[in-house]
């Protein structure tokens, strides 16, 4: 599944929240979404089982602290949440390159463009959201990367 289909088929129950005008929040979501299978190969194998859960969590933590951080009303704790949400994903990219071997090239090559898009936004959001009170509604986010590939 590509990025265009992928945001076609999220329910407008996720998509009506205005946390969804933040591009990072949208790139987290479809990376864990896209990431079940590639969890589920890693789970099939002993060696590679550990690794899987490992990257299922920090995939998971991404989204999750952008969401809490967007709820917070002051700066500072938005950019303490959006760097947990930065550490999460730099660890994520580390367990795909791990992972490599077993999900293959073109898979983690794909998978390590759309966290490097998402380091990329946090890197920005967090001394945006320490030198002012606004909300990420209010950031530019345009789309770089090819996301294309499953």
């Amino acid at each position: 599944m590509d990025y265009g289909s992928w945001v076609e088929s999220v329910p407008a129950t996720i998509t009506g929240d205005p946390l969804w005008k933040a591009k990072a929040y949208r790139l987290a979501l479809f990376i864990s979404d896209i990431a079940w299978a590639d969890v589920a190969k890693l789970a099939q194998g002993y060696p590679t089982r550990g690794l899987s859960d490992q990257l299922y969590r920090a995939l998971g933590s991404i989204s999750a602290n952008i969401a809490e951080g967007y709820s917070r009303s002051s700066g500072h704790d938005r950019a303490r949440l959006y760097e947990y949400a930065l550490g999460s994903a730099r660890e994520s990219r580390d367990w795909y390159f791990k992972a490599r071997h077993v999900l293959g090239e073109d898979v983690v090559e794909h998978r390590l463009a759309v966290l490097t898009e998402i380091i990329c936004l946090l890197i920005t959001m967090v001394p945006d959201q320490r030198t002012r009170n606004l909300k990420e509604e209010s950031s530019p986010y345009t789309l770089d990367a090819d996301l294309s590939l499953e």
